[in-house]
């Protein structure tokens, strides 16, 4: 629950202000004994003021809205409770290194036979700090240079430089980060980046200059991000033996873009889950802001969980997407779908499913992808809790399919060539949870419905990452 002290305890009379509460039941209260709680929430208590000791630069106003509801407590299990909500608040606005909670009773010619005053002992974090760290994307890994200005003007702003190198992608970037008062979750980011990607699947290599601001908010029970993007793209060859159709795709465009993202996520853990669901939905409108590309784009996510016998979890999962060009336009290689490899569709080449030209896959307009998982503990693990919880068995099958499609046959037509040549797998293996970070998987494949270019991977194969199908 974190650390709630109540100070001063030898001030209060045996046969004083009647607070119904013996001075030595109330140390530190992290686990209040049952007994103990049905005394204290008989009687009634007033918190006449709450203090924020420690601050700076921090504005008093911004954190008002954090610790206002501690006012509202009406016994001494709630002022501890609220308070200790209030500290977790706190905490995550990211502008304070400690919050310490301290409960002591109103003192005073004016104060309350039963009042109390609750005390925030905050540390702010550094103006300016710096980290580093490593990273796990999907299939690759990179390190992470950053360097940050917490709380910058003193209500939770936050300027932040950071630096990735990675096996297939270089970055930086500048972003300003801005919340809303007594609104944590609503906030503003601009963001300033150039991304240097490599694509060996397709013998692509992109540069990406860009600038893009974000307004995110929730709304009922779910999130949603609105998203502006402007983006200059340099398109390369990776090698010389890049097919002529990567080749013709080279050069410069401009890509102006707005997309919406909605997500409902009731997943007790976003890496390896036991219980809950997830549901995201995105478009993207390119070519309405002006720019060379011009389509509108939809995905979807849907997960299950649920647990089973025996400590094990059934997982569902459902994946899908189409993106319209606009304008008589083509589509660019760098915004079409990609499907197949250790995140996706096991058993297959890191995205090596679909269209492909001199062994180059182009990507496709639309695609789904579908499994079903059974992750199990680990047999023989002792009943104490260890390095055992951290791997999970795992039992799969995926299905999907990726393709192109001629938008003027009408939605049937798209349904009966996204059902043709449906390829799919089935397999077993090990997973590895790294924290709520990441997860590591060791397969063993069988991939199966195998189509003419596909690049399969029968047998043994390697996953990381933070999103698996």
């Amino acid at each position: 629950m974190g650390t709630v002290h109540a100070r001063s305890m030898d001030s209060y009379p045996m046969h004083g202000r009647d607070l119904g509460v013996n001075p030595d039941d109330l140390e530190v209260m992290e686990a209040v004994q049952e007994t103990k709680q049905e005394v204290l929430e008989n009687k009634n208590v007033v918190v006449e003021h709450v203090n924020i000791e420690g601050l700076g630069r921090t504005k008093e106003d911004y954190l008002g809205y954090e610790i206002s509801d501690v006012f509202t407590a009406r016994n001494l299990v709630e002022v501890m409770r609220k308070s200790h909500e209030a500290r977790q608040r706190l905490l995550r606005l990211g502008i304070f290194k400690e919050v310490e909670v301290v409960i002591d009773i109103s003192e005073g010619a004016d104060a309350l036979p039963n009042g109390l005053d609750v005390t925030f002992e905050v540390t702010e974090l550094k103006r300016l700090t710096g980290s580093y760290n490593t990273m796990v994307g999907n299939n690759e890994g990179s390190m992470v240079l950053g360097i940050k200005l917490p709380n910058m003007l003193g209500r939770g702003e936050k300027l932040t430089f950071q630096f990735s190198y990675g096996t297939k992608e270089t970055s930086y970037g500048l972003s300003f980060f801005k919340p809303q008062l007594g609104f944590y979750e609503r906030n503003f980011a601009l963001n300033l980046y150039k991304v240097t990607g490599q694509f060996p699947w397709s013998s692509l290599k992109e540069t990406d200059r860009g600038v893009s601001t974000e307004l995110n908010f929730p709304l009922w029970m779910t999130d949603h991000t609105l998203k502006w993007e402007g983006v200059w793209r340099e398109l390369g060859c990776l090698a010389r033996s890049a097919s002529f159709a990567v080749r013709e795709e080279s050069g410069h465009t401009l890509k102006s873009a707005l997309s919406h993202t909605m997500v409902i996520d009731t997943r007790n853990s976003a890496i390896l889950p036991r219980r809950g669901a997830l549901l995201r939905i995105s478009q993207e409108l390119a070519g309405y802001t002006g720019g060379d590309a011009s389509f509108l784009k939809e995905d979807v996510e849907l997960q299950l969980n649920k647990p089973f016998i025996w400590g094990s979890v059934l997982s569902a999962s459902l994946w899908g997407g189409m993106i319209y060009p606009l304008g008589g336009q083509p589509t660019s290689i760098a915004d079409r779908f990609y499907l197949g490899g250790p995140t996706s569709v096991r058993g297959f080449g890191m995205y090596s499913i679909g269209p492909q030209s001199e062994g180059d896959y182009l990507g496709g307009e639309a695609y789904w992808a579908s499994g079903l998982h059974l992750y199990t503990p680990l047999p023989f693990r002792s009943n104490k809790r260890g390095l055992a919880d951290l791997f999970r068995t795992h039992f799969f099958l995926n299905a999907g399919n990726l393709c192109n499609l001629n938008y003027g046959e009408g939605p049937h037509a798209h349904l009966q060539k996204l059902a043709e040549c449906i390829r799919w797998s089935y397999g077993a293996g090990i997973i590895l949870r790294l924290g709520n970070i990441a997860r590591l998987e060791l397969n063993y494949c069988f991939p199966m419905g195998v189509q003419s270019g596909d690049r399969i991977c029968d047998g043994v194969q390697f996953g990381a990452g933070i999103r698996f199908l």
